[in-house]
């Protein structure tokens, strides 16, 4: 019994252009595998999910939550990470969600006043459906000074700690005040040092590191394996840096998100923290992202 060309593994564009060189070009399925050939080629390189911080589209949804979740779908959307649920329960939202056919794997989560906060945050994670759970932001309570630093890297071992426990991840995302000076190193490394590396996860918010001068290839490459999430927002050239959407800045993310999944980077969140119009903002950056 013949077998179907379709159910054969792909040829790489390579191997069915050398088929043509090696006196097979009169065969009707070459040509085929070629074109076949170049749409996986394409496939592989461009990014197949793209993802949302729910905070762009936070004035959006203050007013109809069921109609900026559809739009945002239409934008060409596929997860979400949270931030904040809008007095709707875990129930509402899946089933909203399983509407548009969107998965929210992340969910941000101020650090509670004190740990005995964490199971609170972490059993409404598990009931939505988040794998990953973010501490978004700290006060100057825990930055500008090593021990206030060194405080807060014993909050996020211990919010780990119980997160691992619940079967969640836990991650810290950054601005650019991780980054400034302090006696000698930076918040980010004292942070990135003093805690549990398996455990407290990175997500690097790719705007906020160019804003500080920093690379945020090498800082996945210093962190490989840790920084499991990305925040993308374009930054325009210095000195302003000032907020863009992705596409309309300076920032190289086709690299840095095809080097990032080689490191480790599972999810990439588009953001815009301060949209003139939300819904369009999430519009050119989700058709930028489909072209990389």
């Amino acid at each position: 019994m013949s077998t179907s060309p379709f159910s054969r593994p792909l040829l790489s564009r390579r191997e069915a252009l050398r088929l043509l060189a090696a006196g097979v070009a009169g065969s009707a399925l070459v040509p085929a595998l070629v074109r076949a050939a170049s749409v996986n080629d394409v496939a592989r390189r461009r990014i197949a999910r793209i993802g949302l911080q729910l905070y762009t589209v936070r004035s959006a949804l203050s007013k109809d939550i069921e109609g900026t979740i559809a739009a945002v779908a239409a934008a060409g959307i596929t997860e979400l990470e949270f931030a904040g649920y809008y007095n709707k329960s875990p129930a509402w939202w899946t089933e909203l969600l399983k509407k548009h056919a969107l998965t929210a794997p992340a969910t941000h989560e101020a650090l509670p006043a004190t740990d005995d906060g964490w199971p609170a945050i972490f059993d409404r994670a598990k009931a939505m459906g988040h794998e990953i759970v973010i501490v978004p932001f700290v006060g100057n309570t825990y930055r500008g000074t090593r021990d206030n630093w060194m405080r807060l890297t014993e909050r996020l071992n211990t919010g780990a700690q119980q997160a691992k426990a619940a079967g969640l991840q836990f991650a810290y995302h950054n601005h650019d005040f991780e980054f400034a000076p302090v006696e000698g190193t930076t918040g980010y490394d004292i942070l990135t040092s003093q805690t549990d590396a398996s455990l407290v996860k990175l997500e690097l918010d790719m705007y906020w590191a160019v804003k500080a001068g920093r690379d945020p290839l090498e800082i996945m490459t210093r962190h490989s394996g840790r920084v499991i999430c990305c925040h993308v927002k374009d930054a325009s050239a210095a000195p302003e840096r000032t907020m863009l959407d992705v596409g309309a800045g300076t920032i190289d993310f086709k690299t840095l998100l095809t080097e990032g999944r080689k490191l480790g980077l599972k999810h990439w969140f588009i953001e815009h923290d301060q949209p003139t119009d939300p819904l369009a903002s999430i519009r050119a950056s989700a058709a930028a992202m489909l072209k990389f």
